[in-house]
């Protein structure tokens, strides 16, 4: 829990602000933890150096801005982007080729659950851009849905376990296994509405 403390100490003295860049960057692609930076930004809070609510709304504009940018980046440059040296790190062709075989295979659901797939999420979103699979708006109302359930989850959790960080340290691994069983749930749901609608459609033919 090293980077967790390191973090609450930066968070602490520079306020929304950080939380807000670091969030930035974690969109970017830089190799730091968005729940572990969330959970920080929701500690400080408990701790008294700012209002948790507000602090969900800046993880929630830091978490769509960093996603949009690298969006809107490969929207702009397209395939070209893949030779800039930070994307080429994160985005090799044979990935890049890989990503888009996912999107054949599901769609613009893989914009969804690329939020929580932090070793995926800016490949997604770089892709979806430059290949323009999708609108802009479309792009952010399913990567805020998203945000809508991962944000608010973190940063209360480290407002709540700020005074008591073996109860945080325990829900913080819960809370990794609670995320991925609410997108099962999620697409068990759209799979289930899916079918219901072609069964529909084919006794209507």
């Amino acid at each position: 829990m090293d980077l967790l403390n390191n973090l609450v100490d930066v968070f602490g003295r520079s306020g929304y602000a950080a939380v807000f860049i670091a969030l930035m960057l974690c969109g970017a692609g830089i190799p730091l933890p968005e729940d572990i930076t969330l959970v920080a930004g929701g500690i400080i809070t408990g701790l008294g150096y700012g209002d948790v609510h507000t602090m969900v709304l800046v993880g929630l504009a830091g978490v769509l801005v960093g996603d949009s940018t690298m969006f809107l980046l490969g929207r702009h440059f397209g395939a070209r982007i893949l030779r800039w040296r930070f994307v080429a790190r994160l985005l090799t062709p044979e990935r890049y080729a890989k990503v888009q075989e996912k999107f054949e295979r599901y769609g613009n659901r893989m914009m969804f659950v690329a939020r929580f797939l932090p070793g995926m999420r800016t490949a997604v979103f770089i892709t979806a851009g430059a290949t323009h699979r999708v609108g802009f708006f479309r792009f952010l109302l399913l990567d805020g849905m998203a945000a809508i359930i991962s944000v608010p989850l973190w940063v209360y959790l480290g407002y709540f376990g700020a005074h008591n960080h073996e109860w945080l340290t325990m829900w913080i691994r819960r809370g990794q296994t609670g995320v991925w069983l609410a997108i099962g749930a999620v697409i068990v749901v759209l799979g289930v509405l899916w079918w219901r609608k072609r069964k529909a459609d084919a006794r209507d033919c």
